[in-house]
């Protein structure tokens, strides 16, 4: 016998509240978690409204939370982000907005650390495909082709 519990809409309610107060949620997400609360469709929306007129779902605010601490901790580049940002179906404007949370300098200085990092870490005789194998490895954290070429070849 399958014993969910099932909430009154003041208390999907509050359960949210603490939900999107603990960290950065996407819109997407929280309509997630109520669908998985078994709310109905009403009530996802009527909770949905109250979160976003109470400030705590902001999508904006997320996507310069979440830009910010890819960027920092996983070192991800702008076609990464903005691949995942895409998949939390996040609006246009707020991704522009977050990708300019990047300061040009730190993206250019973390993208060189990177390609500098791989360098050292590839043991390939062959330059051609150290060069390829450290590409691929900078192309999958999501960062420009041109840039990426621009500085394998001013290290390589």
């Amino acid at each position: 016998m399958n014993l969910q519990k099932t909430y009154t809409i003041d208390e999907a309610q509050k359960k949210l509240e603490g939900y999107c107060a603990y960290q950065e949620r996407c819109h997407k997400e929280v309509r997630t978690k109520l669908r998985e609360m078994k709310m109905i469709p009403e009530a996802v929306d009527k909770i949905m409204v109250h979160l976003i007129q109470h400030n705590y779902l902001n999508e904006e605010r997320f996507a310069k939370a979440f830009v910010r601490g890819k960027f920092r901790i996983k070192k991800w580049g702008k076609n990464r982000l903005l691949r995942e940002l895409k998949f939390r179906e996040i609006s246009k404007y707020s991704i522009d907005a977050a990708l300019k949370e990047i300061d040009l300098e730190d993206y250019y200085k973390t993208l060189d650390e990177l390609v500098l990092k791989r360098i050292s870490q590839v043991k390939e005789k062959n330059v051609y495909k150290k060069k390829k194998k450290v590409a691929d490895y900078v192309l999958y954290r999501g960062w420009e082709s041109h840039l990426i070429y621009e500085k394998l070849n001013e290290h390589l």
